[in-house]
């Protein structure tokens, strides 16, 4: 497989001209249209990784390139794992990033991974008043995984809302060791920065995403339904900054080809390659750029294929 692959992030599916009528100058990624959110993680063992989030934590395999899985995490909110050394980024490099996994489960998913291999990072700490409840345990390559309860409180006033806009997602019956019941409505890729006050400019101006809870050193956009970022203050989170990370960020767009002119045109941000990529076997198309503290950003769209109709159909269904 070759590595345009791994520039499966931010995808389209099907230009609907969705775009406002704003001058070109003042466009924002927004403007084009976002389907989804994604996000890339890398791996010594692609089957081993796969297994544990496929059975382990339920989510659905959507497509499979080999070299590649791509799960959906809820309604219009990806995650795709990559083998080291065949996409952008090796296990070599930091994992700078965390997955908080949403849910108003937290105890019966506490419960039931106590029941499993898995490694935990902190345990399950429930605070009256808190604006959120969670643990954080670490995958079979050691990313953190948060899963998280955002609870009503005033810091999460416009939070609260976007998220119940988002129905959980279930594991289909006989396809996971997940009991009955336990899903997730959305997920936020948590991002860590030294200059907190550039990476908001870039999202808000940029991106045009919007501020939905502000933490004080946290705040988290808004990037699909259920897809969220969240950017970090690197001297208070779980990671620090590094200058390479094991990761890439990705949005899935409705015009991939405007969005990429875009940027090109009014320099938006640096370009990995000075070209659009289409893959050679009609699968997907995309770009990668680099945010301000060197996230790889990628943005892309996916064709009709018969390597992953499913992924296809939902992206097709969900706005």
């Amino acid at each position: 497989m070759n590595r345009l692959l791994i520039a499966l992030a931010f995808t389209l599916v099907g230009c609907n001209g969705l775009t406002t009528e704003k001058d070109s100058e003042d466009k924002t990624m927004q403007d084009f249209g976002i389907r989804a959110s994604n996000l890339f993680l890398y791996y010594d063992d692609l089957g081993q990784a796969t297994t544990f989030y496929t059975r382990t934590l339920g989510l659905e395999l959507v497509g499979d390139y080999g070299m590649a899985s791509i799960l959906r995490i809820a309604p219009t909110s990806y995650l795709i794992l990559v083998q080291s050394g065949e996409g952008m980024h090796t296990t070599a490099e930091p994992r700078t990033v965390a997955l908080a996994l949403l849910t108003d489960q937290l105890g019966e998913w506490f419960a039931y991974l106590k029941t499993t291999s898995i490694e935990f990072r902190s345990q399950l700490n429930v605070q009256e008043g808190s604006p959120h409840d969670g643990f954080v345990v670490l995958d079979p390559q050691g990313y953190l995984l948060e899963f998280e309860r955002f609870n009503r409180h005033p810091e999460n006033e416009k939070f609260i809302p976007a998220l119940a806009r988002s129905r959980p997602i279930y594991p289909k019956p006989g396809t996971s060791d997940v009991p009955e019941g336990l899903g997730f409505g959305a997920s936020v890729t948590w991002l860590y920065y030294k200059d907190l006050e550039g990476a908001q400019r870039f999202y808000e101006d940029v991106l045009g995403l919007e501020l939905v809870a502000d933490q004080g050193w946290t705040k988290i956009y808004q990037g699909s339904h259920s897809g969220f970022v969240g950017l970090v203050d690197e001297a208070r989170g779980m990671h620090r900054f590094s200058q390479d990370k094991s990761v890439n960020v990705s949005f899935i767009l409705d015009d991939l080809e405007g969005w990429f002119e875009h940027v090109r045109t009014n320099k938006l941000f640096g370009l990995r390659a000075p070209e659009l990529s289409n893959d050679a076997q009609g699968r997907y198309s995309a770009f990668v750029g680099f945010d301000p503290e060197n996230y790889y950003m990628e943005f892309n769209r996916f064709y009709a294929h018969e390597i992953h109709p499913t992924l296809f159909e939902y992206l097709s269904a969900n706005r």
